[in-house]
Parts: structure tokens; C-alpha cells; sequence
């Protein structure tokens, strides 16, 4: 079976074809800046070749058929026909209450994704285009959602209600969703077979750090809490994301500065976080370039980052009753030795020794980063939703 999966951001389609006979990937690529200037495809040829096209991308439809044609390419392709793929498997965002697995699309699963849109408006719209142009490029075949809040779907209700009246979730549905939970999913099963332990029996704690950044508690198997919240933007410190903040100083912000939800919603989303509180960047690798010149504002944004994730982890295991495996997994939390360090330091109390040699040689790769005797197991697994994405796909068509 070959399965082709779908990411849509907002200018962005992210894509791998798989082959799921033998688990490898045939293509994998970007189509970046939809609907701008200087739109281009990059891909990755299977012996590590990357090739960039430019042209002329409007809208995700134009993209999804531009990613189709160089699979299909006498040049670059890797099929003969878009009769060999079997099924397209998309990430949706946010699937509300409607959904606590991943399913088949059919109209009327379409039509509660679109009732989804109010709770991610940014995020939903781009996610239903790929599914909109599938269905018009390849209306034969089969297509499956996998939603980044199903995994969460197992919080309990004092984990996922807030502190306001209750009418307010009966007719809005306001409460914590939690996002990456296709990551938290699969980077908390394998960092369980990669240590040779029962998925079923552990209280685990998965970090997804990134330019966006979320924790998630997991107890034998389930989640029973996450630091994002209705949005994305709950939880920790991130990249552009100012993470918790009282709601009392969004009201403060916007009678001082005389703006609406709307400007309010844009500073927390786009201009807060690593780069709000620094003034120097979202990247971290930047962020760690101007701590190095010890620029107290990037020191600060960086003491702020590390602490958030502390502080979670640490309510996170006395929510479990304590701590079996803590898994980092994102593009930090896979390739930044020091801010895995930093989280864990001074944290022997409970359990967690690090051991720092293992701990600053491993980059991007699945590694035990603890010490023998530590209670506590600290693994690096790299996150691998696409894969995911696919094996859900498959085992739903199966």
C-alpha cells in the first residue's frame, strides 16, 4: 500500500509518500509560500538529492497538484501513476469533541471539521483545502483525518475544564484540547519499545519543544493532561507563542493600548514568546548565538523557556504520582543538548539523573541520555508524525 500524507499549513503543504510494505519512504518535500512570491516545491530524492522549483502557487489545490506531478515525473518521479497510490492521509488540527481517533472522511466528517473551524481558525481552513483538493485531483481515492487533539481526548474533565462558568463549554465547547498529540502518541509507544517496556504500565511524561512547544502527561497509555489549552497558545513559553499569561492582562493590554481580541490574539500568536521577550528571534539556535554574547534580554527568554518546562514536568509528576520515562522529542528538544540539560538539572530528587556525556554527543537520533542509576528514564525519540499519519491510514483501510 502506498500512502501519500498531507500536512496544510496556512502557506504550506508538507508531504511524504510512503510505502507501507516495507515502511520506506519514496518522496518527501514542501510546497512553501502559497499565495506569495517566490512560491517554491523542495523535495528529497530517496538517494538524498534536494531539488527546489520555483513557480507560481495561488492555493493549496495548485500545490497538491504540483507535489502529484513530480511524484509522477519522468525526471524525478517515483511512481508511474497516481493510480498506485492507495490512500491520503491528512493532520487536522483540531477535531473538537467530535473526535477522539482518527477516521475515514466522508462528507459528513468533513462537515464537522468545518464546524471546528471557530476553535482553530488559522489551522483548520489550510487542513481542509488538502482534503478539498484531493477530492477533486484523485476523487477515488480514499482519505483519512488524524487530529492533533484526539490523543488528548482521554483527559479527564477536572484536567480539561476551566475555571469559568460551566454555560460557557455548554454552548461553546471552551475548554483544554491539547495539540501535537499525533507526536506525544507516537514519540511516548516508541521511546517504550525502544526501552524494551510495556507501553500499558508507565507513567510517562512526553516534551514536543519546538518553535511550538507543548507537555503531555501519560499514564498507562492515555493522556490525562497537556500544557496547551483551547488554542495553541497555552502553555509554555514557544517561538512566537507567549504560552500562560493572566487573562487579566489581555483586558490591561487592550484598554492601555485601545485594540481589540483581534490585535490582542495577534501579539500573543506572532509577536510574544522567544522573539517577544528577547527582540532578537524565534530560532533558538539564534536565541543560543546572542546568549552567547550575553545579551540579558535573550538570557532572560531563555531562562523563562527552560523554566516553563521545569515547572511543568515537575506538576506534571505529581499528577502521575510519579515519573517512570521522560521523553524529548521537536526540533529543540531533539538537537539542543543544553536546554535538556538545563530542564533536568537539579531535578535528582526526583529520580531524574542525566548523564551528561551520552547527553551532549546525541543530536536528532533516539538515545537513552540517562544514567544507570536513574530512576527516572530520560530517552531522546524523534517524532516521526507522518509516519503516524500513515499508520492510521492503513490500519483504517485495512
Amino acid at each position: 500500500m502506498k500512502i501519500l500524507v498531507l500536512n496544510c499549513g496556512s502557506s504550506s503543504v508538507k508531504y511524504k509518500l510512503f510505502d507501507m510494505e516495507n515502511h520506506s519512504i519514496l518522496m518527501q518535500g514542501i510546497v512553501e509560500k502559497i499565495g506569495l512570491k517566490g512560491s517554491v516545491l523542495k523535495f528529497t530524492l530517496p538517494n538524498g538529492d534536494k531539488v527546489i522549483l520555483e513557480g507560481e502557487i495561488l492555493e493549496h489545490g495548485t500545490g497538491i497538484e504540483y507535489i502529484l506531478g513530480v511524484i509522477t515525473s519522468e525526471k524525478y518521479g517515483c511512481i508511474r501513476s497516481l493510480d498506485e497510490i492507495d490512500a491520503v492521509g491528512h493532520r487536522v488540527v483540531h477535531g473538537g469533541e467530535k473526535f477522539n481517533a482518527s477516521v475515514l472522511i466522508t462528507d459528513e466528517v468533513i462537515r464537522k471539521i468545518e464546524e471546528c473551524i471557530d476553535l482553530a481558525p488559522l489551522h483548520n481552513p489550510p487542513n481542509l483545502n488538502g482534503i478539498y483538493a484531493i477530492r477533486e485531483l484523485l476523487p477515488d481515492v480514499p482519505q483519512v483525518s488524524v487530529f492533533d487533539t484526539a490523543f488528548h481526548q482521554t483527559m479527564p474533565a477536572h484536567a480539561y475544564m476551566y475555571g469559568l462558568p460551566y454555560s460557557l463549554y455548554e454552548k461553546y465547547a471552551i475548554r483544554r484540547y491539547g495539540f501535537h498529540g499525533t507526536s506525544h502518541r507516537y514519540v511516548s509507544r516508541r521511546a517504550c519499545e525502544f526501552l524494551g517496556i510495556p507501553y500499558e504500565k508507565q507513567r510517562m511524561i512526553t516534551a514536543h519543544i519546538g518553535n511550538g512547544a507543548s507537555v503531555a502527561a501519560i499514564q498507562n497509555g492515555v493522556s490525562i493532561d497537556t500544557s496547551m489549552g483551547m488554542t495553541p497558545v497555552e502553555g509554555l513559553l514557544m517561538g512566537t507563542r507567549s504560552g500562560d499569561v493572566d487573562a487579566g492582562v489581555l483586558s490591561y493590554i487592550m484598554e492601555k493600548e485601545n485594540i481589540g481580541p483581534q490585535a490582542v490574539s495577534t501579539i500573543v500568536n506572532k509577536y510574544s514568546g522567544l522573539i517577544g521577550v528577547s527582540g532578537v528571534s524565534f530560532d533558538m539556535r539564534e536565541i543560543e548565538t546572542a546568549v552567547e554574547a550575553k545579551e540579558e534580554r535573550a538570557i532572560l527568554a531563555l531562562d523563562i523557556f527552560n523554566y516553563r518546562i521545569k515547572k511543568y514536568i515537575g506538576s506534571y509528576t505529581a499528577a502521575l504520582g510519579g515519573l517512570d520515562v521522560l521523553v524529548f522529542t521537536g526540533g529543540v528538544g531533539e538537537n539542543q543538548y543544553d536546554i535538556r540539560q538545563s530542564v533536568c538539572e537539579n531535578m535528582e530528587y526526583m529520580g531524574i539523573l542525566l548523564d551528561e556525556k551520552t547527553n551532549r554527543e546525541i543530536k536528532g537520533s533516539e538515545a537513552l541520555v540517562s544514567t544507570p542509576d536513574s530512576k527516572v528514564k530520560v530517552v531522546v525519540i524523534p517524532t516521526d508524525e507522518e509516519y503516524m499519519i500513515a499508520m492510521d491510514t492503513q490500519g483504517i483501510l485495512a
